[in-house]
């Protein structure tokens, strides 16, 4: 027998470029969408301690936001000069809290989500209480670390 016919051997060679365009054009499309959908890494060192600063930069009765690693945390002086601190990541969405001197409590003002001072879930959607961090006063200094 002959050789297929040239308009065969065009056929398939026409079939190979439009699969082989085709499937291009499915992973160029799919590709893209299974990155977004993949969580990122979690970066940056994870840290057990950090100092927050000196013991006369925090006012009685005050609360202030600080860095522990790559979260939010969140530092009480009470009006006695002791020291409570705690994650200050909200446990319902991820908000960062604030301390709210008038009200006299941690606030979320994402879903108004109230934890009293020690950190408990008091009022509105949270959870669960906040995850506490250890304060440790070193001479004039205060570092804060996990408990």
């Amino acid at each position: 027998m002959a050789d297929p016919a040239p308009s065969e051997s065009r056929r398939k060679t026409l079939k190979l470029l439009l699969g082989s365009g085709a499937t291009a054009l499915g992973a160029a499309i799919v590709y893209p969408i299974i990155a977004y959908l993949k969580p990122p890494e979690v970066t940056g060192e994870q840290v057990t301690s950090v100092l927050v600063g000196k013991v006369d930069d925090f006012a009685p009765g005050s609360g202030s936001l600080f860095r522990f690693g790559n979260k939010p945390g969140i530092l009480l002086r009470f009006p006695n000069g002791s020291f409570k601190a705690f994650s200050a990541t909200c446990t319902h969405l991820d908000c960062t809290v604030q301390y709210r001197e008038d009200m006299g409590l941690i606030w979320c003002a994402c879903h108004n989500g109230k934890y009293d001072l020690n950190g408990k879930n008091i009022d509105g959607p949270p959870p669960r209480p906040l995850d506490p961090f250890e304060v440790v006063v070193k001479g004039d200094e205060v570092h804060v670390t996990k408990s």
